[in-house]
Parts: C-alpha cells; sequence; structure tokens
C-alpha cells in the first residue's frame, strides 16, 4: 500500500481523534483529509499538529502534510484537545445565485467567479458563497458539486468543480502534482523583472513565475509612481501565495490592503474607482480522461476600467 504498514489489522471503527479512511471521506493527502474532518479547526492549527508530530497514519508520525493516503488507512491525533477549537463552521445550503458559466460537462463545471464573493461560507460571511450557488444549481441538475480549488474572496476568474467525489479526487490530485497550468492577471506597485520567486509558505514550498507585460506611471498624493501588469504562473496553490509572494518582493497587489501600504491604496482607490485587489485568475488548463481542458475568463470590467484610465493617462 505504500506505507509499508498492515491495516486488515486495524478495526474498522472511528473513536475521538481517530478515523478510517473510507469512500465517503477520502482525499488524496493527509492535510485535506483533516481539513475535512476537522471543520472547526483552523488550518494554521492543522498543519501545526502535523509539524508537532501529532497526526499518525497507521501508527506511523506523519511529518509532511503531503503525506499521501489511501482508503482504508487510520489517521489520529494524539496529545490534542481538539475540543478548545471552536472556528465558526456553516453547513452548505442551496442557495439560487446567477453563474457566470464558461463550461460544463458530465465530469466538471467551470466558472468566471466575480470578486467579492467567497467559495465557501466562512466567519464574517454574509453573503451566499460560490459553493451555496453551486450547490442550488447542481439539484436542479442532478450532481453533487465538489471544489477542488480555491480563489480568495477578491479574486476573481476561472474555478473548476467536480461534479463527483471521484472526479473531486483526481483533480486534486493533478493539481497537488502540479499538473495543472494555472495564470494569473496582477497589477503591482513597483517595476519588478521577470523572476520566479521560490519564498516558503507556512514552511511549505511555494513557487510562483512572472513576467511583466506593461509599465504604467500615475500620481497618488503628488508622487510619482510606478505600476506593472504582471503575467503570474503558479506552482504550487498556497494560501494568498500571489499576494503574499509579491509584497515580500517589494512588489504588493494594488488595492491589497492585508498585503500592501494602505494609504497607497487607499489613494489608487479614490482616483480610479476600484473597491478590490487587481488580481484575476485568466486561464487555467490540463490534460483530463484524454482529453486537453483550457478555460479562459476575461478581466472583470472593474480591472478593465483601471487599466483604461492608466492607458489614457499614457497617451
Amino acid at each position: 500500500m505504500g506505507n509499508g504498514t498492515q491495516k486488515d489489522s486495524l478495526p474498522n471503527v472511528s473513536v475521538k481523534n481517530s478515523w478510517i479512511v473510507n469512500e465517503d471521506n477520502y482525499f488524496s493527502r493527509v492535510d485535506k483529509f483533516l481539513r475535512n474532518v476537522l471543520k472547526n479547526v483552523p488550518l494554521s492549527a492543522i498543519y501545526k499538529l502535523i509539524r508537532t508530530g501529532k497526526v499518525y497514519l497507521n501508527e506511523k508520525r506523519v511529518k509532511e502534510p503531503s503525506v499521501k493516503i489511501e482508503i482504508g488507512d487510520r489517521i489520529e491525533i494524539r496529545n490534542e484537545d481538539l475540543s478548545k477549537y471552536t472556528r465558526e463552521y456553516k453547513e452548505i445550503k442551496p442557495v439560487k445565485m446567477n453563474l457566470d458559466i464558461i463550461f460544463e460537462d458530465e465530469n466538471i463545471i467551470v466558472v468566471n467567479k466575480p470578486a467579492g464573493v467567497s467559495v465557501h461560507p466562512g466567519k464574517n460571511v454574509h453573503k451566499p458563497s460560490l459553493i451555496e450557488g453551486l450547490k442550488h444549481y447542481g439539484t436542479t441538475k442532478g450532481f453533487e458539486p465538489f471544489l477542488v480549488h480555491r480563489l480568495d474572496k477578491e479574486t476573481s476568474g476561472v474555478m473548476i468543480i467536480a461534479k463527483s467525489r471521484q472526479v473531486a479526487r483526481e483533480l486534486s490530485e493533478m493539481i497537488s502534482s502540479r499538473d495543472v497550468e494555472k495564470n494569473y492577471v496582477a497589477l503591482v506597485f513597483g517595476s519588478p523583472k521577470a523572476a520566479t520567486i521560490n519564498i516558503p509558505i507556512d514552511d511549505q514550498e511555494a513557487v510562483t513565475h512572472i513576467r511583466p507585460v506593461r509599465r504604467f506611471m500615475t500620481k497618488l498624493d503628488g508622487k510619482d509612481i510606478s505600476l506593472t501588469l504582471l503575467d503570474v504562473k503558479i506552482e504550487t496553490g498556497r494560501k494568498h501565495q500571489i499576494r503574499k509572494h509579491l509584497s515580500m518582493k517589494g512588489f504588493p497587489i494594488v488595492c491589497d490592503n492585508d498585503y500592501g501600504d494602505f494609504r497607497l491604496n487607499r489613494a489608487f482607490s479614490k482616483k480610479y474607482g476600484l473597491k478590490r485587489h487587481f488580481l484575476h485568475c485568466n486561464q487555467m488548463a490540463f490534460d483530463f480522461h484524454g482529453k486537453h481542458y483550457k478555460f479562459e475568463a476575461s478581466v472583470s470590467q472593474d480591472l478593465k476600467t483601471v487599466l483604461k484610465l492608466l492607458e489614457a493617462e499614457g497617451d
């Protein structure tokens, strides 16, 4: 089974802090499995449990979040009181929503996610989430949606959703194995050159490739400010990866108040009317079941308006 552990001797039971992997709860990696079964535990705490050696797979300590698991495996958390974690978790309920559907077949549905819509219900999220809208759509079409990747609430663009648990497993595995191309468009402060950024995020490998497409100049608060439109390609999908990597390199995404300059963002927003960070997933491509898929989502209107205004200034 790849880990040299006899599984037949393990009792087929689930007790507190212990689970048997089955068809209903299966994910290909141990971290994804724990994120699914420990919905009240923050993501950072789950990775800390792994990092501090409290997670066991078939009686062996798990050392990496990416460790592969199989149906029949036993996963256990030792020496930790999970009841102390009280992250708010909302059950997913179907909500009617206007979905911008790019593509749909028997296996997947692809949508152009608008900015301002969370992918999943969460704390302080009052608007319906994308998965709730997809769940409603799925009830009318006879399928259950499964997320295989995520976009931040204020990031727009291509989102791929599986129509069955099995397809979700396969696509999640492909994404983890870096067999899916993911391209973004970002507008940043500064003048970065083409580069590969490989700074670890949360102690995990993270790889981002950037390429300048166009440069602009503007005046904000009386100062000359340089801006660069970037083509961004990511090999890994860490939380806030692009936003963190660009900020770490001194080129924060325009209007990203989590990782950028609040005063500069406020001045830009006032001048150009942008109400969210300038980041959009414009393309995803992969091979699946003998077919090549390539999905594109044009930059949304609010971002197009910003680019037109910047271009007009440069004329």
